[in-house]
């Protein structure tokens, strides 16, 4: 009885049990912090997963093939109102037109065929159609009929949209945009066999050839501010050019330039912006001898010509610039499209792609500037007699030879992009060699789109470059006294104040490095060289004028506290550099240092520039690589350095030997931590370099980084365009970058921790 109501057991009871709870509870949040640090890390794993996928969902799309799926197919619409020598549709997909050749135009529906009307060109009396050409198709659709009297015939088809009852119609009819009297073109009423012609605005181009001439006639309209009607001045000119065998005339939109071209394949090019007198700028042969042209139509733009010989070849010839600065017709590239002669081409209203038929009846959409074939599909068996490419390039009609027109829709999104275009070099219109180029839009709807991801490559691993030359130096240099040759005193106040660097806002490095850095170098350049060579002589002169100081001043500075004594001699060596500078290279270079690199080496100078940004980059990659680094060298433990100096070592034979190699899988994490940093920075890129996509090595240009580029452009680009899955794929491309770089480093920092553990 007296054991059981003992003070000293009851206590021992109450002790058992108050820890038994205290171990219970203690492992309940072991346990729950080791299931927090397993869930927080595999959340981590799953939120990157879930945005590598994001990315490649929405890039995908770029790379999937082209569809064309048969929709209909119909008899001819009225066809006895004649051939047809061109179809054409309008943007919605629900009318097209036939014109014949005997002058009829045909509207009929686009996916039945059913005819909506017919309607007769104004043709005189006893005179009948020799030739017929389109103009361009955006420019509403104007044509023009040659006729056997030495006339023509401009017509426009129209379509007019209305919406009665809240449902379309769409309702066509024919203009005629230069008067329905026909056009005397030939003066002696000789047939026009072979006519072109271009409608503007203010000015109208006709070329036709008759009786073994060429004859040109411009339109152009004046309108008097008084006049209710503008007048219209004609210039008629003949060139000077055998016209024997011209097979086919065309003119860019422009109205500055003709070609002609013959069908053994001579072509001939016409400057014709003074329309009084044609100059010939250049003739040559387009074709592979032994081959005839079969086929030739404008790219978008009407820079280029595609033309198709009797071998199924389409090649692309652009007018550029030789090395003697004039103009010459250069074959950019060629596409093999059949084995039989192309038929017809019909080039996109809105891109540079462009849709061929071969006499075989073999059908296939093709991109020029990716050189992708999108689609390729047979028609019919039976030769080709016309075919029609909607405006949006969503859908064609063919007709074929056994009196059948084919209606077909087309899925074709993003033709522009293919690997070559993104990461290899690309022959662009007007260019005068393939390069590399980043032009995503212009205030031109004929732009040719220019995505090549390698100068924003380039761009971003030249500014990394140039940032971690600047930063990791000092940086690591800087943790090495810190960590293991400054007092501790003086440490306390060094790092955190570096490490208050860090949270710096980027934006305002980027305000001050573009606005106030940039035009200080610019102004300073050759002070800022000068600082580089002069600032290590003064210190080294600091520090043996130092060793020669009397014992007693040196003995007033306290242990570990002599660097700060740098600090004013550094000022003072960086103002003299700087003061020195204009004087100097005025002596020196007999003006500005800027003006000698141009004028001896040929160095451009851009004001915002690489060496801005590897300063100011490098300034924002210093905190990041000093605390990791100065972590590292300092967690050393203390009995390595002790020992090694005990057996006779220096301190920097310590530092070299023992420290440093222990560090080394910290160091070298800090150092790839700065190089992301570095990789993945946008705003200071983005407001001192001038974001100009040159693949250009010197340090005196700009440059345009990945994220950089996704921060200027993402905001103006449309939702699920080529444009903006490109800007994802820039995304990705950086993503796949830096998480390449991330996970070797890490291999090589366990190697390094495993190789030196033993330490």
């Amino acid at each position: 009885m007296s054991e059981i109501n003992s003070p000293t057991k009851y206590s021992s009871a109450i002790t058992l049990t108050s820890g038994g709870v205290h171990e219970r509870w203690r492992l309940i949040k072991d346990r729950l912090a080791r299931y927090g640090v397993v869930v927080g890390g595999l959340g981590v794993i799953v939120a990157i997963a879930l945005i590598f996928f994001y990315l490649l969902y929405v890039v995908y799309p770029l790379f999937l093939p082209a569809k064309a799926e048969s929709v209909n197919q119909y008899s001819v619409p009225e066809s006895v109102a004649g051939k047809t020598v061109l179809l054409e549709m309008e943007e919605q997909n629900e009318v097209a037109a036939r014109f014949t050749d005997t002058g009829q135009v045909v509207f009929f529906q686009v996916a039945t065929g059913n005819i909506i009307s017919t309607q007769p060109v104004k043709i005189p009396e006893g005179a009948h159609i020799v030739s017929f050409a389109q103009g361009s198709p955006i420019n509403e659709g104007a044509v023009i009929f040659g006729l056997s009297d030495g006339k023509a015939v401009v017509v426009k088809h129209r379509y007019k949209v209305t919406y009665p009852d809240n449902v379309r119609l769409i309702t066509p009819s024919l203009e005629y945009p230069l008067g329905e009297e026909p056009l005397r073109i030939d003066e002696s009423g000789a047939a026009l066999d072979k006519i072109a012609v271009k409608i503007g605005d203010n000015a109208s181009t006709i070329v036709a050839k008759s009786a073994d001439k060429i004859r040109l006639s411009h339109f152009e309209k004046e309108k008097s501010l008084f006049a209710d009607e503008a007048a219209v001045t004609r210039t008629d000119s003949v060139l000077d050019y055998a016209a024997t065998d011209v097979a086919d005339i065309l003119i860019d939109k422009d109205e500055h330039n003709l070609y002609l071209l013959s069908s053994t394949g001579q072509l001939g090019l016409f400057d014709i912006s003074n329309q009084s007198a044609p100059a010939l700028v250049n003739e040559q042969n387009v074709i592979e001898p032994g081959q005839k042209i079969s086929s030739v139509s404008f790219l978008n733009g009407d820079t280029s010509l595609m033309i198709g010989d009797s071998s199924g070849l389409v090649s692309q010839w652009s007018k550029v610039r030789d090395k003697q600065n004039r103009y010459a017709m250069q074959k950019i590239r060629a596409f093999k499209v059949s084995d039989k002669a192309v038929a017809a081409i019909n080039s996109e209203q809105r891109r540079k792609g462009f849709m061929t038929v071969d006499e075989g009846g073999m059908l296939g959409i093709y991109h020029s500037t990716s050189e992708r074939e999108m689609i390729k599909a047979r028609i019919d068996d039976s030769s080709p007699v016309a075919a029609a490419l909607s405006p949006r390039a969503n859908a064609l009609l063919v007709e074929t030879g056994d009196g059948k027109i084919s209606y077909w829709k087309v899925d074709n999104e993003h033709p522009e992009v293919s690997l070559r275009s993104l990461w290899q070099e690309v022959w662009y219109e007007s260019y005068p060699k393939p390069d590399y180029i980043w032009q995503s839009s212009s205030a031109n709807s004929d732009f040719e789109p220019k995505y090549s991801l390698t100068p924003l490559v380039f761009g971003t691993l030249k500014a990394a470059f140039y940032a971690m030359l600047v930063g990791m130096p000092l940086a690591l240099m800087g943790a090495i006294y810190t960590a293991y040759f400054m007092s501790p005193k003086m440490r306390q106040y060094v790092k955190p104040s570096i490490e208050l660097m860090g949270a710096l806002p980027t934006v305002i490095l980027g305000f001050l490095a573009g606005l106030w850095l940039a035009p200080l170098i610019e102004e300073y350049l050759a002070g800022l060289f000068a600082l580089f060579m002069l600032v290590p002589v003064i210190v080294m002169l600091f520090a043996y004028a130092w060793q020669y100081l009397p014992k007693t001043v040196q003995q007033r500075v306290p242990e570990g506290w002599e660097s700060a004594l740098l600090i004013p001699v550094i000022l003072l060596g960086s103002w003299f550099a700087f003061t020195v500078s204009v004087p100097l290279e005025a002596f020196l270079f007999h003006g500005t240092l800027r003006d000698w690199f141009k004028t001896e080496l040929g160095i451009g100078y851009d004001q915002r520039n690489a060496l801005v940004v590897g300063i100011a980059m490098g300034f924002a990659v210093i905190p990041t690589i000093f605390s990791i680094a100065e972590d590292a060298i300092f967690s050393v433990p203390k009995h390595l350095t002790v020992g090694s100096l005990a057996l006779g070592a220096t301190p920097w034979q310590t530092m070299i030997k023992v420290v440093l190699l222990t560090a080394s899988p910290g160091i070298f994490s800090a150092v790839m931590i700065g190089l992301g940093r570095a990789v993945g920075e946008t705003m200071i890129v983005l407001m001192a370099t001038g974001n100009t996509p040159v693949m250009d090595l010197s340090v005196f240009q700009g440059l345009r980084t990945l994220a950089a580029n996704i921060a200027v452009e993402m905001p103006e680009s449309e939702v699920d365009s080529t444009h903006y899955r490109v800007l994802f794929l820039a995304a990705l491309v950086l993503f796949l970058f830096t998480f390449i770089f991330n996970t070797l480093a890490e291999i090589i920092r366990q190697r390094l921790r495993e190789k030196y553990s033993s330490l």
